[in-house]
């Protein structure tokens, strides 16, 4: 029994060890504060998770209790009066050469137009309708149609409109032309990118002429965050940052934070050290892609000392909810979005 004992005392001692190596505690406290990253500004949320396969978000969407509508220059600029500290925006080319903001490839889901993104001109885009599929009642109704006319942005109106709030841009697809033309157009607009803290995300082909142009900008992609941290997940309890993680992203879901080592003040400063940023998701639901905060207890689940993003579905109620005073909503919009938010925790 004495080897048993021998053993249990060296399992004992190594746990100590690297219970020690992780602590939080021992870091330095970070420095900076808590960015909400507002996933394409002010949405319309989805009634219930996961979809259906080929199922049209817009037509699963909960009954909309604000008009505002993805991607969208207003939903932008009521993202940041809502608290956000940065806002995600789809970046793709329009047949005739010009950037704009949507996140289908196609047109048929969420717009009144037909056919690829691509295959339509920029007059064509200005034309269509961006509110036109949206639905409460699976295409009984549509709540939104007619008040998207004009609404779909150029990438140089979304800089205009937005001249120093810091924009995470996601370029859709794999065409390293899509991220050329943004580097003209951020360029061309003299937008100081890294002092304001934009940020890229995009395949691997993508991003070379994004990180020529801005090598100080937060640029990467999302399977080298996702093996960032998978890659972390296990060699950090070793006191190790991973090679994967050097200029990369690490992606935290509030419901995993016990399996990353030294969370969050040693892993903040682990990943600070190879110029990598992290993101705080929500829940993972084991669908492989990242959601954001979309309940108000949540932003509860934030440590105080949490310096990077948290990623937010619904700004219009997270925002509220981390500061009052960025609460821009009406008696009947709370009064109604309290009654959503009891169905939304009803279907998780």
């Amino acid at each position: 029994m004495a080897w048993i004992r021998r053993i249990g005392f060296f399992f004992a001692l190594g746990f100590l060890i690297l219970t020690f190596v992780n602590a939080s505690w021992l870091a330095d406290a970070p420095k900076g504060y808590v960015r909400l990253l507002a996933s394409r500004g002010v949405i319309q949320q989805p009634a219930t998770l996961p979809l259906k396969e080929g199922q049209c978000p817009a037509q699963a969407i909960e009954k909309p209790v604000h008009d505002f509508i993805e991607n969208t220059l207003p939903a932008l600029q009521q993202a940041s009066g809502f608290g956000a500290g940065m806002v995600q925006v789809d970046v793709q080319m329009s047949q005739d050469g010009q950037l704009v903001l949507l996140r289908d490839k196609t047109l048929d889901c969420r717009t009144g137009g037909k056919g690829e993104v691509r295959a339509a001109t920029l007059a064509q885009l200005k034309a269509i309708d961006a509110g036109y599929g949206y639905s409460a009642d699976g295409g009984k109704t549509f709540p939104l149609r007619g008040k998207g006319i004009g609404y779909i942005p150029t990438i140089d109106e979304t800089l205009t409109a937005m001249p120093t709030e810091p924009l995470l841009f996601n370029l859709t697809g794999q065409d390293p032309a899509v991220a050329e033309k943004l580097v003209e157009a951020l360029a061309a607009s003299g937008r100081a990118v890294e002092k304001i803290g934009d940020g890229f995300i995009a395949d691997e082909a993508a991003l070379a002429p994004i990180r020529a142009r801005f090598p100080g900008a937060w640029a990467f992609s999302m399977a080298g965050a996702r093996q960032c941290t998978s890659d972390y997940k296990l060699q950090g309890w070793l006191g190790m940052t991973p090679a994967s993680c050097k200029n990369s992203t690490v992606l935290i879901p509030m419901n995993r934070q016990i399996l990353f080592a030294g969370w969050p003040d040693r892993l903040q400063a682990r990943m600070a050290a190879v110029g990598a940023r992290v993101i705080m998701t929500g829940p993972d639901s084991g669908s492989g892609e990242p959601r954001g905060l979309d309940l108000p207890e949540q932003i509860r689940e934030v440590p105080v000392s949490f310096v990077g993003y948290v990623l937010v579905d619904d700004i219009w109620v997270i925002g509220p909810a981390r500061q009052a005073k960025a609460d821009r909503r009406n008696g009947r919009e709370i009064e109604e979005t309290e009654a959503l938010l009891v169905k939304r925790r009803e279907n998780r």
